[in-house]
């Protein structure tokens, strides 16, 4: 990848794809990335980070959305499970099987209310029973069989399940198991499939830290927020996926009608050794008194993820987690663990996102579709360019949202696909092997061919699939460690820094590497971090100072993080 001042140069000289994309989370990559697989080049602009808005706040998880079942949304179900068994073949190194139990307190309880949800006669949301939760998974097993690598679901006894996991209620009334997938480190994949598309059509350029402004006349003003120097570009097209973001898009681009009705949700991340170990692979989902779902499930070690909360919110930039908030999500894992008191001493991290969920205003937030849409506006007198705005979308359907406006976009001019990304492996899963022999295979071959340790050639695997070859190559010639930084070196940080765009300290510590997710922050070690990226960067010391202090603030503020 070429480095970022490389490509403000481009755009100093006026040296850019005529087609625009604004917006650079998953789906606004998802899109850039299947233009370029056509031979498209754009140029993506995004006001912040890659992955840094809504993108960076999921559940972690590629799924099938068994509760849309409950809404009538049996096309979507369908859709999520296609691309989320896709995800497991396309990018194995991130993408992993979950074994989720959902635990249910009655047989019946629901059955009427929900037969009437699914024919969509309510949509307001209620309680659940084995019998009709059994019905859904049936189906979920049918609609999941296009590329089908995990078992169908299976149902169990709540002596059994106590048996299995002690810490789970005992007036439960069975369990129900089934498998979707997690993602270990989304952030991740959007990077990857930069580069990919980068690779692929090498005139696509993606920009961090661009912020698209006003057009005028067809003209449109981008401001760097690092120096401030305006730029202005004159596309043909123009596709707005800047999720939470897009009403205020469309307003500067000169439409009011408002489309966006968001809500936050938040997660915690926390440390309790016993439960961790009690749980094991298992994700718990499960409903809430107030006929919600939420979840719980370990993430590596003594660290669990539990979430979410489902608040509306007109605010994109309302990242926050409130008291309030970790209060509810406490609250609502009694009933199903009553013996677990969570605090707020053992929180590591906090996140939260605002879903860019199509307008509603009224009713349960929890039965406001999770599908998209495209709104295409034609070109008028005073904006003479088309306008693609992405309406919704969600992390596990990218591919397929993509897909959808590289289609809208070739159509308008007049190009036909070249080819399809269903069959396309992702970043570091390219030419890594599938199966457990021939990865132990390959991962001896690394640690034979580079001198590191199998153990680290495993953890660098498990971050970069078959590009840990080149971090190991990397680490492999310097000798360099850090005091305070465990489990990364100086080596693989500045490869990361030098190679993927990297603007901000927080590139490094939130998206680039997992060390907020792993509560592995501390103030020496913010320093190393902070030398590296400013010897790879070009950083003096009052910008080093800056980036270290500003990172501080956010870790400490919106993350909740305890930085010795």
């Amino acid at each position: 990848m070429h480095d970022r001042q490389t490509l403000i140069d481009r755009l100093r000289h006026g040296e850019v794809p005529d087609i625009l994309i604004i917006g650079g989370g998953i789906n606004g990559v998802g899109a850039y990335r299947d233009l370029a697989a056509q031979g498209i080049p754009a140029l993506l602009v995004d006001a912040e980070d890659f992955a840094s808005g809504t993108s960076a706040a999921p559940s972690r998880l590629i799924h099938g959305g068994l509760r849309y079942l409950e809404t009538g949304e049996a096309a979507l179900v369908r859709e999520s499970l296609t691309e989320r068994n896709l995800l497991l073949r396309n990018a194995a190194h991130l993408v992993h099987p979950q074994k989720c139990w959902v635990p249910l307190r009655s047989l019946m309880g629901g059955a009427v209310s929900t037969v009437a949800r699914f024919l969509r006669l309510t949509r307001t949301p209620g309680p659940k029973g084995a019998v009709p939760v059994k019905i859904g998974l049936m189906l979920y097993d049918v609609f999941g069989r296009a590329h089908q690598t995990m078992p169908d679901h299976r149902m169990f006894s709540a002596r059994e399940a106590c048996r299995q996991v002690p810490p789970l209620a005992t007036d439960l009334r069975a369990v129900a198991q089934y498998y979707d997938a997690r993602i270990t480190h989304p952030e991740r994949l959007v990077m990857e499939l930069v580069a990919d598309a980068e690779a692929d059509c090498p005139g696509s350029m993606a920009l961090p830290y661009v912020a698209a402004g006003k057009q005028t006349a067809g003209r449109i003003t981008l401001h760097d927020r690092l120096t401030g120097e305006v730029f202005e570009v004159q596309p043909r097209l123009v596709v707005n996926a800047s999720g939470a973001w897009v009403d205020s898009v469309q307003q500067d681009l000169g439409i009011k009608r408002r489309v966006i009705g968001g809500t936050r949700g938040s997660h915690l991340v926390v440390r309790d050794a016993q439960l961790a170990g009690d749980l094991g692979d298992r994700m718990l989902y499960f409903e809430t008194d107030d006929h919600r779902a939420c979840l719980i499930y370990r993430l590596e070690g003594d660290r669990l993820l539990v979430g979410t909360t489902d608040i509306r919110s007109d605010d994109p930039n309302d990242k926050d987690c409130t008291e309030a908030e970790i209060d509810y999500i406490f609250d609502v894992l009694r009933p199903i663990l009553p013996g677990v008191r969570l605090t707020r001493a053992q929180i590591v991290f906090a996140f939260a996102g605002v879903r860019p969920l199509p307008l509603s205003q009224d009713g349960a937030t929890g039965a406001i579709s999770r599908d998209h849409r495209l709104d295409v506006h034609d070109p008028v007198p005073e904006r003479p360019f088309p306008l693609i705005t992405l309406v919704g979308g969600k992390w596990t359907t990218y591919r397929v949202c993509g897909e959808q406006i590289a289609d809208a976009v070739m159509a308008r001019l007049g190009k036909t696909r070249l080819r399809s990304t269903a069959s396309l492996a992702i970043g570091g899963a390219t030419n890594l092997p599938g199966d457990a022999a021939g990865r132990a295979a390959w991962l001896q071959g690394l640690a034979e061919h580079s001198g590191l340790t199998p153990e680290r050639c495993a953890i660098l695997a498990g971050r970069y699939g078959s590009h840990a070859a080149v971090v190991a190559a990397q680490e492999a010639q310097s000798t360099d460690r850090y005091q305070a930084v465990s489990g990364y070196t100086p080596a693989e940080i500045g490869l990361i820094c030098r190679r993927e765009r990297v603007t901000r300290l927080t590139d490094i510590l939130l998206r680039r590497t997992l060390m907020g997710l792993e509560g592995a922050v501390t103030l020496q070690g913010l320093d190393e971090l902070g030398q590296t990226a400013a010897d790879q960067l070009g950083w003096d010391d009052q910008r080093k100072a800056d980036e270290i202090a500003q990172a501080l603030a956010l870790l400490r503020g919106r993350h909740r993080m305890i930085i010795p």
